[in-house]
C-alpha cells in the first residue's frame, strides 16, 4: 500500500475552476469504482488544496491518471497555481476511521 500527500496553492482566479475539475474527477470516480484506490481533496483557506492517495498495488500505480477527468484536470494546472504541486510519500501516523489501515 502506498500513500502520496499532493499540496499545491491555487491563485485566487483559478481556485473556483480548480474545485470544478477535481469535483469532475471525484464524479467519474464514483462512475467506474475503481478498486485499490482510495482519493481525498481538501481544499483550505488559502485557495492550497490538499490531495490524498493511498493506493493498493505494491507498485504505487493507480488507475486515477488514467480518468478523462484527470487528465482533463492535470491539463494547465501549474497556469492554475501559485505553488505548483509537490508530491510526497505519507506515512500515518495517527488515524482515527479516516483512512483504511491494513
Amino acid at each position: 500500500m502506498r500513500r502520496t500527500l499532493i499540496r499545491y496553492k491555487a491563485k485566487p482566479d483559478a481556485a473556483d475552476h480548480n474545485a470544478e475539475l477535481v469535483k469532475a474527477v471525484f464524479a467519474e470516480l464514483q462512475a467506474t469504482q475503481p478498486e485499490g484506490v482510495r482519493y481525498l481533496t481538501l481544499r483550505l483557506e488559502d485557495d492550497s488544496f490538499v490531495h490524498i492517495v493511498e493506493t493498493a498495488a505494491e507498485d504505487g500505480s493507480s488507475p486515477i491518471p488514467k480518468l478523462k477527468a484527470f487528465q482533463e484536470f492535470q491539463n494547465g494546472i501549474r497556469d492554475r497555481c501559485l505553488e505548483p504541486p509537490a508530491p510526497r510519500n505519507a506515512t500515518i501516523v495517527g488515524n482515527y476511521r479516516m483512512l483504511h489501515q491494513s
